[in-house]
């Protein structure tokens, strides 16, 4: 009787788990904020190998999966004429299609796609930069050259579209739309561009517009996010000048301080601890901002030093228990900074190059608990503990060649997906699931 109890047990706690499982419905997780609460995750790769349950081919890309109950939803790019030619410094012309796919969790079969036309004349034209956003029964995607469309999660039938630069008369930033758009509420806040719309809320059920905010001399690059300070919930948009708090209802600025990193690209969302919000970009600028306790308002306490803070290019940075964890945008180094000083605490090359100074080397990073899963921008899986005293890596297994090109090296950066004790990642040739369970 005992024995049948246990079993009982046994199998109502696994149900639990399952239909626990956490989903990943937008860029950096159910909160954007990099965590992955998902219980019963594996420590360690059995001989430095991860198990994969699919892999599935795919176009060109930088947007990472979205993940919902049965649904991955990944957006690529499919070139029909033209040469992808890497240059920072110019846009290149391709002719080709976007496609938002929607593939099923368990096996990566194809359930539905949504494709259209879309010339690219930007720089790095690999394909879209902005994961999927997942909300309500409804995905919503928006391309490189700024088309931004509503689809149904069940069917792919498109619920409603925008041409972004027609309708706000901007032209696409030199690495294109790349703010990942937010549900909040009703609302789908995009980073859109043109005089007094950098910032554009949209009835996520009809795409009218609700309300529209700041003009710079550039939108930048940095995702919309929602942060509560001085009593308040706070819209955060960094533009290519300065960071802004508003009224995520209806628009309006409670805050701005200048802010300008080099090249328009303000890209990393600035995270916030207590009452400070760390920010920093390319050409060693960056800052703490100390938020208003008692209303909605915000000043730099310190301006970061170029030799002790981290300066991040196309990741942002995690905090956790007082620390900033980062990839360096000059040196490509993990970095650890101490929040309240802004004194760098330690760097490492081992996750990112392997021992050598590169550019932009890229190591995406989402914490489980009090461990760190990052991939890199050589397609390895690596598990981790980070603290204020070191980089202590515990596993590590290579699933995703880098088919890509950045400064004469090979990579791939495409933040992934932890859902459902998985990790969805793509490159420009196929998405791949690797069991994580424990």
């Amino acid at each position: 009787m005992l024995r049948v109890v246990v079993c009982i047990l046994v199998l109502v706690s696994v149900s639990v788990s399952d239909l626990m499982a956490e989903d990943w419905p937008q860029w950096m997780g159910t909160n954007r904020d990099g965590v992955w609460n998902e219980k019963g995750i594996s420590r360690s790769f059995k001989d430095g190998k991860a198990k994969v349950d699919w892999r599935i081919p795919v176009g060109k890309g930088y947007a990472g999966p979205a993940v919902v109950g049965d649904r991955v939803l990944v957006f690529d790019y499919q070139v029909k004429s033209g040469e992808a030619v890497n240059n920072p410094g110019s846009r290149t012309v391709l002719q080709g299609q976007e496609r938002v796919l929607c593939l099923d969790a368990s096996t990566g079969k194809e359930l539905w796609k949504y494709e259209y036309d879309c010339p690219y004349e930007i720089s790095y034209p690999n394909g879209p930069r902005c994961t999927p956003t997942i909300a309500d029964g409804k995905v919503y995607s928006l391309g490189a050259e700024g088309y931004l469309s509503c689809l149904e999660l069940n069917s792919g039938k498109k619920v409603w579209s925008k041409q972004l630069k027609q309708e706000y008369k901007c032209e696409s930033p030199i690495w294109g739309f790349s703010g990942h758009p937010l549900v909040d509420g009703d609302k789908l806040i995009c980073l859109v561009g043109g005089k007094g719309s950098i910032a554009v809320a949209f009835n996520k059920d009809t795409g009218k517009e609700l309300w529209k905010a700041l003009s710079a001399s550039e939108s930048g690059y940095c995702p919309p996010s929602i942060i509560e300070a001085g009593g308040v919930r706070q819209l955060i948009i960094w533009d290519a000048d300065k960071i802004n708090g508003l009224n995520p209802e209806t628009g309006a600025v409670y805050w701005s301080e200048g802010l300008k990193p080099s090249y328009g690209m303000s890209i990393m969302a600035p995270q916030q601890s207590g009452d400070t919000l760390y920010a920093a970009g390319i050409g060693f600028v960056g800052a703490t901002l100390t938020l208003d306790a008692k209303k909605p308002g915000a000043k730099i306490a310190k301006m970061l030093d170029k030799k002790k803070a981290v300066f991040p290019s196309n990741v942002t940075p995690l905090i956790y228990e007082g620390t900033v964890f980062g990839c360096d945008a000059e040196q490509g180094a993990l970095m650890a900074v101490d929040l309240k000083s802004g004194d760098r605490l330690w760097e490492s090359f081992a996750p990112t190059t392997g021992g050598r100074r590169a550019r932009h080397a890229t190591a995406f990073l989402v914490r489980n608990e009090d461990y760190f899963y990052l991939m890199n921008d050589q397609g390895d899986l690596i598990i981790s503990k980070l603290s204020s005293t070191g980089y202590e890596e515990k596993s590590r297994a290579h699933i995703l060649e880098p088919t890509s090109e950045a400064f004469g090296r090979a990579v791939v950066w495409s933040h992934p997906a932890f859902a459902q004790k998985k990790c969805f990642a793509r490159n420009d040739k196929e998405i791949i699931c690797v069991d994580l369970a424990e």
